[in-house]
């Protein structure tokens, strides 16, 4: 019996040291979380203007100015067998700004990178995007122009237009070239041709807007390339 005792004492105390490796060696379970790259953005929208007709409006925006004179004229154009949007109007002058704005569009921090042309002009040429558009006579908005060769950022607040930063870099007419803007939050930075020349903060327009393009005067200007960023 004594034996037994034993036997089954040994039998016992075995299993549970079994027992007890089993546990040690189990492997962990681990949640594996993957996190979304630092600065990840999508591509809202991007304007290559192919699907809207010539010497028309394209389809979804809206003709709007800014100060004195008549409404511009924005149309599709043919420039070198590729579509671009173009404001073609040379009959205002003095303080009137031509703006086109997405009908569709609502934005707070972003990134609009866009392409131009100053095709011609006397009083002005070039031009740029538009944001942050709350009406025709509040919003941001940076151009460059060839008759002055300085890239500016501007704010326009009940109509009245206020510069925030220049720079003076050389642009020639009749050649493409690429302006980008960032605003996240109250920061704005501009870039010309892939190089950052104005660098801002601004507390005006804190809201989300529309966005669009923009000329001055008698500026005939191709835009083509529009792409717009949600940041």
């Amino acid at each position: 019996m004594k034996n037994l005792n034993l036997f089954l004492l040994f039998a016992i105390l075995f299993v549970f040291a079994c027992c007890d490796e089993s546990k040690q060696n189990k492997p962990e379970s681990k949640t594996i979380t993957r996190e979304q790259p630092e600065n990840q953005t999508k591509t809202d929208s991007v304007f290559t203007f192919d699907a809207d007709e010539v010497g028309k409006m394209p389809v979804g925006w809206t003709n709007y100015y800014t100060g004195k004179g008549n409404l511009g004229k924005w149309e599709i154009r043919d420039d070198g067998g590729k579509k671009v949007l173009a404001q073609v109007s040379q009959e205002n002058f003095g303080y009137h700004f031509d703006v086109i704005v997405l009908d569709s569009s609502d934005y707070q921090n972003l990134e609009i990178t866009v392409k131009f042309k100053g095709v011609k002009g006397e009083e002005d040429q070039g031009g740029g995007p538009v944001w942050r558009y709350q009406d025709s006579d509040n919003y941001y908005f940076v151009r460059a122009n060839p008759l002055e060769n300085n890239f500016r950022l501007y704010k326009v607040i009940d109509g009245n237009r206020i510069q925030l930063a220049s720079a003076d870099i050389d642009i020639p007419t009749g050649e493409w070239h690429t302006i980008k803007i960032r605003m996240l939050s109250n920061h704005i930075e501009c870039f010309y041709d892939g190089k950052k020349y104005l660098d801002v903060t601004d507390e005006t327009f804190k809201d989300s807007g529309k966005v669009g393009l923009w000329t001055k005067a008698d500026a005939f200007t191709f835009f083509k390339d529009l792409k717009i960023f949600e940041k």
